[in-house]
């Protein structure tokens, strides 16, 4: 299948560091209310879902530090942004309101762990669908497709697509599919590659001149230049395409099914448009839902 590759601009705030959440109702300033519980929900086959109506509350692994994405406010400890609302959005057709989650965020590296050992339930942040990934999780989705890209500073001129990284030190987050892909590449020598468990600790380094690139989705990256344009900004020639999922546990086929129905009744009847637009959408980047790909 074909993705529609989109490029999204974020507004942002102060990032913060990995933690677990606080059960809540995240705006993130939108207008989109809290959606409501449906009642009476099952899904016959899914010993994750049953292990969620056990627990009387679901779980999400998310991200924390991406302005717009996956935000977690240092000061009201609510969690915020695109791939927030998408996660709660799936609680609530459920059978879970607001009140019955709990975010737990996790860094890049420990999210195929973290789904397989049952720490999570499902995890909803900026997870890039691949084969490689399959072999040890599921995926619903992809709800959004996004194309890595190069954050530099903002006078750098030296830089001006990937193929212009030899000997330049760059920066992306231990796991993530943006570092192999330097790697594999080869579009830097493999000594210039600095992995760190978080984008704002690569964008502090950045800043003070410890790496001369970050690279991940466009999404992100335009979050960080966005916060101080005089600082930084992104080279804007995507070099991939990014289909976000949801990530689920391996085997379980029938909670993947319901969860790709509430992504397509999302596509389709006006949801995923409302959280666009009050989300990724407030740089006025155009976008429409992506293909879902099941399996």
């Amino acid at each position: 299948m074909k993705f529609r590759s989109l490029a999204a601009g974020l507004l942002v705030s102060a990032l913060a560091l990995t933690a677990c959440g606080k059960e809540g109702s995240p705006s993130g300033g939108g207008t989109n209310p809290a959606p409501s519980a449906d009642a009476g929900v099952t899904v016959e086959g899914s010993p994750t879902f049953d292990k969620m109506k056990s627990a009387g509350k679901v779980v999400i692994g998310v991200k924390e530090d991406q302005p717009n994405l996956g935000y977690k406010d240092p000061t009201t400890n609510e969690y915020s942004g695109f791939d927030v609302e998408i996660a709660r959005l799936i609680a609530a057709k459920l059978g879970f309101d607001a009140s019955k989650i709990e975010y737990k965020a996790i860094p890049s590296a420990g999210r195929e762990q973290a789904i397989i050992n049952g720490d999570v339930d499902y995890y909803v942040g900026t997870y890039t669908i691949n084969d490689k990934r399959k072999q040890q999780i599921s995926f619903a989705g992809p709800y959004f497709v996004a194309g890595q890209d190069l954050l530099i500073k903002a006078d750098d001129t030296a830089i001006t697509g990937p193929e212009t990284l030899k000997g330049k030190k760059v920066c992306s987050v231990t796991g993530s599919t943006p570092i192999q892909r330097v790697r594999d590449d080869k579009l830097t020598e493999d000594a210039n590659i600095v992995e760190l468990q978080t984008y704002s600790q690569c964008v502090t380094q950045l800043d003070q001149g410890q790496v001369q690139a970050v690279t991940t989705d466009d999404a992100i990256l335009k979050g960080y230049a966005a916060q101080e344009p005089d600082k930084f900004k992104v080279v804007g020639k995507p070099f991939s395409e990014e289909p976000y999922g949801i990530g689920l546990p391996k085997d379980d086929k029938a909670l993947r099914d319901k969860v790709n129905d509430i992504l397509e009744a999302a596509f389709t009847d006006g949801t995923w448009k409302s959280i666009y637009d009050t989300t990724l959408g407030k740089s006025g980047s155009p976008a429409e839902p992506p293909t879902l790909d099941r399996y």
